[in-house]
């Protein structure tokens, strides 16, 4: 009896190693009505802000730059939730700290 076959009988085969899309892309998170709404709110969003930067001159600008921050952190911040549901950052950073973000 040799040494090596029991011990390849009494031993966990190797796992192989899953299949990594490319930058860890997937779409399990964000499925139905989910993935299109934010989409379409980034696109938005990115509209916004070149239509803010379209405006040469204007009287009274506070309006306009709180237009400016709030269309540009809408853009941001949908741009970041698309990256954290869509890729493995979901997975490396947990559900708990994905919530509270």
């Amino acid at each position: 009896m040799e040494n090596g076959a029991v011990y390849n009988e009494t031993t966990e085969p190797e796992a192989k190693e899953p299949r990594r899309r490319p930058f860890g892309f997937t779409l399990q998170r964000l499925w139905g009505w989910r993935l299109p709404a934010k989409v379409v709110q980034a696109i938005l969003s990115f509209v916004a802000v070149v239509c803010e930067e379209i405006v040469d001159d204007c009287r009274y600008c506070s309006g306009l730059y709180f237009f400016e921050f709030i269309s540009c952190s809408a853009f941001l911040l949908s741009l970041l939730i698309l990256c954290v549901y869509c890729t493995d950052l979901y997975e490396s950073l947990g559900k708990e700290k994905v919530e509270k973000l």
